[in-house]
């Protein structure tokens, strides 16, 4: 699969670990920065990793930051993007089995890299269940048209 990943400098160290555990298990990863723990804003990283899955050059996206909700929220302002908080193994199934995310985020400062492994296994290869939840994601999408 390929998998963008964005992140800002708190989220650098977990990014990081993150694209070497990707390229392990066979993923194609194109990183979208940032590149240290210099501080730096997170938006244009993230929107980076967000419209590389909105266009389709990318399967899915990883974003990181201290606490993954900024990224989470910028991450959602792009054109066919569902990001997902995702701090625990239940919510990043749930955030694949019933919202069909594709986009997941994390925070650096709150989760550990052995857990965040985990957690992007878990989410990585989780289906979509489709059903009753097909009309709500079409329902998200008209508001995203803006006609809901």
């Amino acid at each position: 699969m390929r998998i963008a990943l964005g992140s800002d400098h708190a989220g650098f160290l977990l990014k990081e670990d993150v694209k070497a555990y990707l390229a392990d298990q066979g993923h194609e990863v194109v990183d979208h920065g940032t590149d240290s723990e210099t501080p730096v804003d997170y938006p244009v990283f993230i929107a980076a990793a967000a419209h590389a899955v909105g266009n389709g050059e990318c399967e899915r996206a990883i974003v990181m930051g201290g606490s993954g909700q900024g990224e989470q929220i910028a991450a959602n302002k792009v054109h066919g993007v569902r990001a997902a908080l995702c701090h625990d193994l239940f919510l990043a199934e749930l955030s694949r089995r019933h919202n069909d995310a594709n986009v997941l985020s994390m925070g650096g400062r709150v989760v550990a890299p052995a857990y965040a492994r985990e957690i992007v296994r878990v989410w990585l290869a989780t289906e979509f269940e489709g059903g009753r939840h097909v009309p709500r994601l079409e329902q998200i999408a008209s508001i995203e048209r803006g006609e809901l």
